[in-house]
Formats: structure tokens, C-alpha cells, sequence
């Protein structure tokens, strides 16, 4: 396998892995908190709203945003270890 081949390899596995750790946390807050434990955060109130409620309405959106400027974020210092970056 050639030098160039096995950078891209490497990169893609790193890749890979940001997605996987990042939607799994999305999912958690999205499936889990939004429905799972609905029933047990909704004992907590935020802004006058049960927190499960408020998960599964706005929560998941919020923390999908969240993930996406991270992921920008880890993708650019991933370009820039394997000399992708367009600086």
C-alpha cells in the first residue's frame, strides 16, 4: 500500500469515528432523553416546560447544531494532520 493510499486510509478511519462518537451523542439526547426518559425528566421544569417535553421538541435540535459546528471543528484539524487543508 502506497504512502499516499495509507494517509487516506488513516483519515477516513479517523473520520469515521468523529461520526460514529458524534451521532451516537445525538442519538442519546435525541431517543433517550426525548423518549426513553421522558418520564422521569419531565419532573424537572425548564422556562415552565417539562424538560422531556422540551428535549423532544427543541433539545435534540439544539445539540444536532451543536454537533455540527464541532464536527466542522474536528474535521479542520483533521484536514490540517493529513495535509488536506485548503490553507
Amino acid at each position: 500500500m502506497s504512502d499516499k493510499q495509507q494517509k487516506a486510509t488513516s483519515y477516513w478511519k479517523e473520520n469515521l469515528k468523529y461520526l460514529t462518537i458524534l451521532l451516537s451523542i445525538w442519538f442519546i439526547v435525541s431517543y433517550g432523553a426525548g423518549i426513553l426518559l421522558k418520564d422521569v425528566l419531565n419532573s424537572i421544569k425548564l422556562g415552565g416546560f417539562k424538560l422531556g417535553f422540551w428535549f423532544a421538541q427543541q433539545g435534540s435540535i439544539y445539540v444536532f447544531v451543536v454537533l455540527i459546528f464541532v464536527y466542522v471543528r474536528l474535521m479542520n484539524k483533521l484536514d490540517k494532520k493529513y495535509g488536506y487543508s485548503e490553507d
